[in-house]
């Protein structure tokens, strides 16, 4: 695929993602623009229908008062009527605030309290309910529109809203201005909505086309996983990928990826590190039931894939046999991904480098990014020709990154977000003017640029132990090792202040006996202020139910390490439920 292939399908000069979206929908009118599943098959739906949904829908939200600048509450599971109703309020210069399905009332009702949104629309009769009692919580009469509201209910369907004959009014094209709030997924207080213009968000799309170059984009498939509310996912699967060519498959969920890399054949698909986490899991148990010849080619074939990477050298006899593995082994690795990946593209939280590793020696081509809700949110990405699976990659163009004194990094560009709503102190100090070159972003990570260029993460600043002896630990890293091992699915480390670093354990299932080896090996392979004095096994796994994993599955490290805090005090007093020697 070549570059000019790629331009061929974006639009040019376009100042807003409506106003690209509909002109793709004009020019590209008999090209795939997404496919969902729907009752017992998949369905499609090409760019001139989607674009006639969005005016459509356009006209029926202004009929029922929908104005430039308000915010309208978007809740609801990745289907075509969300993107629909994103870009019909957009259109209308209005703010879209998306939200999980998976967030609690009391989230809700801190949204609604915070942007007092004018309208919501949800996808399910049980998430209005769920929107009207957060409503009254916060004190609010909000209208409620639903996808799928059902005969009789309480709430005007979408369908029933939009069914309008009046024309939609001049759609707008501020680029500048704000396209959406998406509220951070709040690991350490309550979340804070990112202002996100048009702008910033096209800065990513125009970013990632030009840094692409060579990954076959349009006419391929991209296969979303992640939900749309999530910024990640909101950014790349409803604007970036779609305007450069590739068809949107909405997976029906994690239990059904399977069986979709086989039907859908992917060319990309994007992931938290979590998703890595269980694909390797399910691999390796598999592994268990295989004979004790499969799991040795496993394993050689694993283990010269690391040497092709990290060295040294495969010598000839080496060579040869790496090649009669990628057939043996390899092969059949890669067709459970459907057999047409380009890249499997991590993000949203650090990917450990043994477990990118491990899919990368079975040549699946795994490729690390790095974005921030608060920068459109994609900052880098390495590529598919040029991947460091120790970096986050290279910046992409028009971003500018340096790292501060104290090694955190700053970012620069037109993507960055236009400050967090209602909350001008946090603003603030988020965003520092520096020089005619425009303001840095204080990201809050810590890092490294290498000598090529591309970004090291190392941990969060806030997130930094420090030990009574004044050594600094990251946890992020430490955590990484510990559920790197098949034996633990998750993991909180803590030691502020004390002499050593303690952690609590989420043993995968079966598997609590094995908890002791692993920290073991863990241990080893840290310098002797990280390592793990004690441990506890958890009987509960942190999920979003309980309020320790965020909606978008990263671990509320806070909130895990108050809600064990008698256990935790237990550990570092010396009377922990499972220890190692020191």
């Amino acid at each position: 695929m070549t570059d000019q292939a790629n331009q061929e399908f974006a639009p040019t000069g376009a100042t807003t993602l409506h106003g690209m979206m509909l002109a793709l929908a004009e020019r590209e009118s008999t090209a795939p623009m997404l496919r969902f599943w729907q009752g017992d098959g998949w369905r499609g739906m090409g760019w001139g229908e989607f674009g006639q949904a969005v005016r459509r829908a356009a006209a029926g939200l202004a009929a029922r008062g929908v104005r430039p600048g308000q915010r309208v509450l978007l809740v609801s599971a990745s289907r075509p009527e969300f993107l629909i109703a994103d870009n019909a309020i957009m259109a209308l210069g209005a703010i879209t605030v998306p939200t999980y399905v998976a967030n609690t009332v009391a989230h809700h009702a801190h949204v609604i309290g915070d942007c007092a949104p004018s309208l919501a629309i949800a996808d399910s009769a049980q998430n209005a309910a769920k929107l009207r009692q957060a409503a009254e919580m916060a004190g609010l009469d909000l209208p409620i529109l639903v996808f799928d509201a059902g005969p009789g209910g309480p709430w005007p369907s979408w369908a029933e809203a939009l069914a309008t004959e009046a024309p939609p009014p001049p759609f707008a094209d501020d680029g500048e201005a704000v396209a959406c709030i998406i509220y951070t997924s709040g690991t350490g207080g309550a979340p804070r909505g990112a202002m996100l213009p048009h702008r910033a968000m096209l800065s990513n799309c125009e970013g990632v086309r030009i840094a692409g170059r060579g990954i076959p984009f349009k006419g391929g498939r991209y296969l979303s996983f992640l939900p749309m509310s999530h910024s990640y996912e909101h950014t790349a699967g409803g604007f970036l990928l779609p305007s450069l060519g590739m068809e949107l498959v909405f997976s029906r969920g994690a239990e059904h990826l399977a069986r979709e890399f086989q039907e859908i054949r992917p060319t990309l698909i994007t992931a938290v590190p979590r998703l890595f986490e269980v694909l390797k899991t399910r691999i390796l148990n598999q592994l268990e039931d295989a004979g004790a010849a499969r799991r040795w080619l496993f394993a050689r074939a694993l283990s010269l894939g690391l040497r092709k990477m990290d060295g040294p050298p495969l010598n000839p006899l080496e060579r040869l046999e790496d090649a009669a593995l990628e057939r043996l082994v390899r092969a059949r690795v890669q067709a459970r991904f459907g057999g047409g990946l380009a890249a499997l593209i991590s993000g949203g939280a650090r990917l450990d480098p043994e477990l990118s590793g491990f899919f990368l020696a079975m040549g699946i081509p795994v490729l690390q990014g790095y974005g921030q809700t608060e920068a459109g949110p994609v900052v880098s990405v390495n590529l598919p020709w040029d991947n460091d699976r120790h970096t986050v990659g290279h910046p992409l163009p028009g971003v500018e990154v340096k790292v501060a004194a104290d090694g955190e990094i700053l970012l620069r560009g037109g993507l960055l977000m236009a400050g967090y709503w209602n909350q001008p102190e946090a603003t603030a100090a988020a965003i520092a003017p520096d020089g005619p070159g425009g303001p840095w972003l204080h990201t809050g990570d810590i890092g490294m640029l290498d000598a090529a260029g591309r970004i090291r993460i190392t941990d969060r600043k806030k997130d930094f132990i420090k030990l009574v002896g004044g050594m600094m630990v990251a946890p992020a890293r430490v955590e990484a090792l510990l559920t790197a091992e098949t034996a633990i699915t998750q993991a909180v480390v803590s030691g502020e202040g004390q002499a050593a670093l303690v952690a609590l354990l989420v043993p995968a299932e079966g598997r609590e006996g094995d908890l002791a080896a692993a920290v073991a090996r863990v241990n080893a392979k840290l310098a002797p202020h990280e390592r793990i004095r004690r441990w506890a096994a958890l009987d509960e796994a942190f999920s979003i139910e309980n309020g320790l994993l965020t909606p978008s599955l990263k671990t509320r490290r806070k909130q895990v390490l108050e809600h064990h805090s008698a256990l935790v005090r237990a550990l570092q007093s010396g009377t922990p439920h499972a220890a190692l020697p020191a």
